[in-house]
């Protein structure tokens, strides 16, 4: 599991992503997406792919109103 401060920067680093990915979306709602995400996978057993599981959980936690390039 992360310390608290690799944990801070990791959940960061994935709400900047998807705040870029996702404009339109209030900010307050992609940083809660990616807590409950970081929640879900903070005892996986491959840390090195937690950023990736935690973005696409996140990603699917917030509402779309158009497509992205994804």
């Amino acid at each position: 599991m992360a310390t608290e401060s690799e944990e801070a920067a990791l959940t960061r680093h994935v709400a900047e992503r998807l705040l870029k990915a996702h404009p339109r979306v209030d900010p307050g709602l992609v940083r809660k997406a990616v807590r409950t995400a970081y929640e879900e996978f903070k005892y996986a057993r491959a840390p090195t792919y937690l950023p990736i599981l935690m973005e696409r959980r996140a990603d699917d936690l917030l509402p779309y109103d158009e497509p992205t390039d994804r």
